[in-house]
């Protein structure tokens, strides 16, 4: 069995050791180590990664109380150099402390208990047996959190049997029977974790709550720490810096600047409907003048067909036509009509659309057709046209 040193050293990050067992399974290699720094997988908290012997560590995960260490091939040598990836081992002891912190402070102001935790790679969860919190109990519960961080309070971590477990106000009960291993913030929280921590609240850095969401009646939030905090408060500064830098204002003044763009651009939108209208209504006067009898069709290079919708319903409400438009800008074609022709819109369709390439259909006084190309659509188009005409 392996000497767990992320348990009784878990700032080490270089060590020498002794491989004690090579397992080749499942096209997977797996080493025993006689000393290991790598936190195997569990709790909530994803393994260490690194190398042993300068083979790259892939997965660790603990079996019948044996370390694991999936690495890329199989080593040479016994005696082995190792090294945990430092940065990603301290980021998920100060995300596996937060949590704890964090879940600590939710009691203790709210009476919101943890019920799931989640360490991802961008944010970090913790679900709370809550089915909400106001935007001010968030920041209450993130304002006290940063002040235990800033008070440094110490953290212990120890073993204890299962006859102590009533010396020990735990947050929630464990499992385990025997062995428990107990993580004490001093004077705020005392739970039992298998996870690494470090050794006081201040090396947490910061916590930022982000966001919440609804989970199963329960509410998940989101929270940064750290290093991971910091990189995030620095991306974002860079993203509102750039954004007042294009407004010419200070940052301050960003969020009074986008309001009065989006009034500009609704007034703008406003104007262009109304604009569309006028032209719509000057489009179906030239094209009734020159319809076919009660037909009216039309090939449009520079229409939608949200826009020829809107214009066969114009030309509909001055008289009773059957009109026939195309739009190349979507390849779509449009049969409507309001008079009493004897077209079965959708029939016609579903006769001959199958022929030209085209899908669609329709009812009685209206169908719609789409084409993979142009060309398709003029063939339909034309077809239609002489078949109405």
């Amino acid at each position: 069995m392996s000497e767990k040193l992320y348990y009784t050293s878990p700032k080490t990050a270089k060590w020498s050791t002794s491989i004690t067992n090579i397992v080749e399974h499942d096209n997977e290699i797996l080493v025993t180590l006689q000393k290991t720094a790598f936190y195997p997988e569990g709790g909530g908290q994803p393994c260490d990664t690194g190398t042993i012997g300068g083979i790259e560590v892939l997965h660790v995960f603990e079996e019948d109380n044996e370390v694991y260490h999936q690495v890329s091939k199989r080593p040479e040598k016994m005696e082995v150099e190792c090294e945990i990836d430092w940065k990603r081992r301290f980021d998920h002891m100060q995300h596996h402390t937060g949590q704890h912190l964090l879940s600590a402070v939710c009691i203790e102001l709210y009476d919101a208990h943890t019920v799931g935790f989640h360490l991802g790679t961008d944010t970090v969860t913790i679900d709370l047996a809550v089915s909400s919190l106001t935007s001010e109990q968030l920041s209450h519960i993130e304002r006290r959190v940063n002040e235990y961080i800033y008070d440094n309070k110490e953290i212990k971590t120890y073993t204890i049997t299962h006859d102590q477990i009533h010396t020990v106000p735990l947050r929630k009960l464990p499992d385990v029977g025997e062995n428990i291993r107990i993580v004490e913030i001093s004077g705020i929280d005392y739970s039992a974790c298998c996870g690494t921590h470090v050794a006081h609240t201040g090396e947490i850095g910061l916590l930022k709550l982000l966001k919440t969401e609804k989970q199963r009646g329960n509410t998940r939030l989101h929270f940064k720490c750290g290093v991971r905090a910091l990189a995030d408060y620095q991306e974002t500064l860079h993203i509102l810096t750039s954004i007042a830098a294009k407004f010419s204002t200070g940052r301050q003044a960003v969020m009074e600047r986008i309001d009065k763009m989006e009034q500009e651009q609704k007034q703008l939108q406003k104007e262009i409907e109304q604009l569309k209208i006028e032209t719509a209504a000057f489009i179906a006067k030239e094209l009734i003048a020159k319809r076919n009898g009660q037909v009216v069709a039309h090939l449009f290079d520079d229409q939608s067909m949200k826009d020829l919708q809107t214009l066969a319903k114009l030309i509909i409400e001055q008289g009773e036509y059957l009109i026939l438009f195309a739009s190349t800008v979507d390849n779509k074609l449009l049969l409507t009509r309001n008079s009493d022709s004897s077209v079965h819109c959708g029939q016609l369709f579903k006769e001959h659309l199958g022929a030209f390439g085209g899908k669609g259909g329709g009812n009685a006084s209206q169908a719609q057709a789409g084409f993979n190309n142009q060309e398709e659509l003029e063939r339909f188009f034309s077809f239609i046209q002489q078949h109405i005409g």
